[in-house]
């Protein structure tokens, strides 16, 4: 980086990651079995710098019109689209770079703001095959969480999607002076690699994704009050009794498998 980093916008959740050893982690994580690399919110290219090294196909999303002359040390301005990830369809975004064939590795130190909205997005989009996010380390406990038991966390519609269609592993922490400014809390940086063969498809991603929100709507009641305003008494006994649940549970106790059956019975 041979320019003076800029100012960091609160209002886009900027903060500028300044570890070398997170940067190492996170700009190596899928290099060899990436077949092209998509960065979200580069800001000033701190991961850019090392991403473009890979010399893979490599374009970046940044939302902050200053940022595209410290881009442009790294990559051609032609890789750099400035726009709003959000406001992206990512699989028009993908033909368009002729990129739609390859497997796509997406990193991004996701904005604290819209991580959960971004994430959503990233999952949806079948040419992403790998990922390398960085959450506050909140959200990141909503995606990994269950893998732990002795974190004694309660399961979500979050942690369901995103290991219904990615195996998920915690890459690295990144406590607030890895950053400049300090956040005022702790990141964790997540690894996805796609399931080839998930157990729902990802066809049926709307469908499972207003299921989990009518289940985790009120997690904390019983599964019978939660779910009898939306399916039949009969089809829902039918759906427990398969999926081996008692209406008296409650969602937050479940495991992914079950959810999965549960879901697939209610189908």
């Amino acid at each position: 980086m041979t320019k003076t980093l800029p100012w960091a916008d609160k209002n886009l959740g900027q903060h500028f990651l300044r570890s070398q050893n997170v940067i190492d982690s996170i700009t190596n994580d899928f290099k060899e079995e990436a077949q092209a690399i998509i960065e979200v919110g580069p800001g000033p290219g701190i991961l850019t710098e090392f991403l473009a090294k890979h010399e893979l196909p490599f374009f970046v999303i940044e939302k902050d019109k200053r940022f595209p002359e410290y881009l442009e040390q790294f990559i051609p301005s032609e890789a750099i689209t400035l726009s709003d990830a959000l406001e992206i369809h990512l699989e028009d975004f993908f033909e368009q770079k002729e990129i739609s064939n390859k497997d796509i590795w997406l990193v991004s130190n996701l904005p604290y703001n819209v991580s959960v909205p971004l994430l959503i997005s990233f999952i949806k989009a079948p040419q992403i095959k790998y990922m390398t996010l960085m959450f506050q380390r909140e959200v990141a406990d909503k995606v990994i969480s269950f893998m732990n038991p002795k974190k004694n966390k309660s399961m979500g519609s979050l942690l369901v999607l995103s290991q219904t269609y990615f195996d998920v592993s915690v890459l690295c922490q990144a406590p607030p002076g890895a950053f400049q400014p300090p956040p005022k809390v702790d990141s964790t940086v997540v690894s996805f690699k796609r399931r080839e063969n998930p157990v729902i498809a990802l066809s049926e991603f709307k469908q499972f994704e207003s299921f989990l929100r009518k289940l985790f709507q009120f997690k904390r009641k019983q599964l019978g009050s939660v779910l009898k305003s939306h399916y039949s008494p009969e089809k829902l006994a039918d759906a427990f009794e398969k999926s081996g649940v008692l209406r008296t549970d409650r969602a937050e106790s479940f495991s992914l498998e079950i959810i999965q059956n549960l879901y697939k019975e209610l189908r």
